[in-house]
């Protein structure tokens, strides 16, 4: 009897389970600032100047966690990969940024309008923001639904020191 419910109970998440997660889903109402970054899903191209002269870089975006969270990944398969995830942090977007400093910064949105997007600093994502060398802030202009543009600002000592701003295009598969 016991072997029969718990085979009925498997079957019962096996046909239930996805359609209760996506009613789930549907039932969450993001922010139009994340609306904006799902809006990017794909892989995008432009140059970057980390320093060592203009570089090509290629960035990817994904859709992850029901909708919830977007993963942006930069230099992918090479030694100065990085990760950023976007998400909604008590109704506001914000953002964590794996480095390739060594850290991983925090930052949430300080202002929004219909071409950009500016994050700044979370002073409780663990980083010390005024010894450790760290991204300080990001704004993201969108510039039409094909071309972005993002400004990384970096802080050492707790002040500015570089920008490292880049556009980026949208890669088109055929």
């Amino acid at each position: 009897m016991k072997k029969h419910l718990i085979i009925a109970s498997i079957l019962c998440i096996a046909v239930f389970g996805p359609a209760l997660a996506a009613e789930q889903a549907a039932a969450h109402k993001n922010s139009p600032e994340l609306e904006k970054m799902k809006a990017l899903a794909g892989t995008w191209k432009g140059t970057v100047d980390m320093g060592q002269g203009s570089q090509e870089m290629v960035v990817e975006y994904h859709v992850l966690s029901g909708g919830n969270v977007v993963e942006e990944r930069v230099f992918k398969g090479t030694p100065h990969e990085m990760v950023t995830m976007y998400y909604e942090q008590q109704g506001k977007l914000a953002l964590t940024h794996y480095c390739v400093l060594g850290n991983r910064p925090g930052m949430v949105m300080k202002s929004a309008d219909a071409k950009s997007i500016q994050f700044d600093f979370d002073a409780t994502c663990g980083v010390d923001g005024k010894s450790e060398m760290h991204m300080h802030s990001l704004a993201i202009t969108f510039e039409s639904p094909d071309s972005i543009t993002q400004n990384w600002k970096l802080f050492e000592d707790g002040k500015a020191k570089d920008d490292h701003p880049f556009t980026l295009k949208r890669v088109k598969t055929t």
